[in-house]
């Protein structure tokens, strides 16, 4: 039994307006079947469909202003109502406050501390790991729970040897605006199935897409139409190769944003929360807000 959580950063579940909203025109077959045949908005509400259940869930959790990636990751990672603890939605890098939970306590060193495996799929430019070492750049709360378990973050001999994912999932990013062209191209579809098998290996693997929130900020629209059929294929590869019984898949978000480009602004939306596997039935029972999913993983895993 093992869990695959698939985080896209700032996306929320908004209006069908085709002016602002990629979710409401982008041809994405594989996620319609997930939603039960539908888009993913906000008129959508609970949805079920043969492999997987649609829930829209809250990342404001009773605390005034617009949902932040730092405290919603540490939300989805802790169990705890991160923006209620430290009195405020914070983000986008987790401030000191936050980096103290994640380091005593979160899902990946859960994982650990009971002699299982967990791993953060995504690997990172050399130039970004260099400056997490120096201490120039801070991580996301997900990389720093990751890092707070021990876990050394994938680099680029880790996408060479096909174990790790960049974060936009083929390698095609890396080879066009970084340069690095030692790595594997996949295709969408071979990127899902590789993620299927790569989580395979741990009891919690979590692989973290941020490109979604940087669109929301600044579009342009054509973008975040690209990135939903992009996901669309990847998804595609994913459900083929998984098996419903061998565990979860989760998808879930900290805050909207690209579902309103233009407002440049996070929004204050629900966002999807979808969970594929033969145990979603449990997982879903009263799940209504980021501060349910370890609860979640964790009785499923280990109860």
């Amino acid at each position: 039994m093992h869990i695959l959580l698939l985080f896209l950063d700032g996306i929320g579940l908004g209006d069908d307006d085709p002016a602002v909203n990629p979710f409401a025109v982008a041809d994405t077959p594989t996620l319609f079947d997930l939603a039960g045949g539908h888009r993913w908005l906000r008129k959508t509400g609970l949805q079920e469909s043969d492999r997987a259940i649609f829930i829209p869930t809250d990342p404001r959790m009773n605390v005034p202003g617009r949902p932040q990636s730092a405290s919603g990751q540490a939300t989805i990672l802790t169990g705890t109502n991160i923006p209620q603890i430290i009195g405020e939605h914070y983000g986008p890098k987790p401030n000191e406050a936050i980096r103290s939970i994640l380091a005593e306590d979160n899902f990946f060193k859960r994982v650990v501390a009971r002699g299982e495996q967990a791993a953060l799929l995504d690997a990172y430019p050399p130039r970004l790991l260099h400056d997490f070492e120096r201490g120039k750049t801070l991580r996301s709360s997900i990389q720093q729970a990751a890092y707070e378990s021990g876990q050394r973050l994938f680099s680029t001999q880790d996408l060479i040897a096909r174990n790790a994912l960049i974060a936009e999932w083929t390698g095609d990013a890396w080879h066009k605006h970084l340069g690095i062209t030692e790595i594997p191209l996949l295709t969408p579809y071979e990127a899902g199935q590789l993620m299927v098998e790569l989580s395979r290996k741990y009891a919690f693997a979590l692989h973290s897409h941020w490109m979604t929130d940087l669109v929301g900020h600044r579009g342009p629209f054509e973008r975040g139409v690209e990135l939903l059929e992009l996901f669309d294929g990847v998804m595609t590869g994913v459900l083929d190769t998984w098996d419903d019984d061998e565990g979860l898949i989760i998808i879930t978000s900290d805050h909207g944003n690209m579902e309103e480009i233009g407002n440049r602004k996070h929004t204050e939306n629900d966002v999807p929360t979808v969970i594929i596997g033969n145990a979603r039935h449990t997982f879903a029972e009263g799940f209504n807000t980021l501060a349910d999913i370890v609860p979640r993983m964790e009785s499923l895993l280990f109860d």
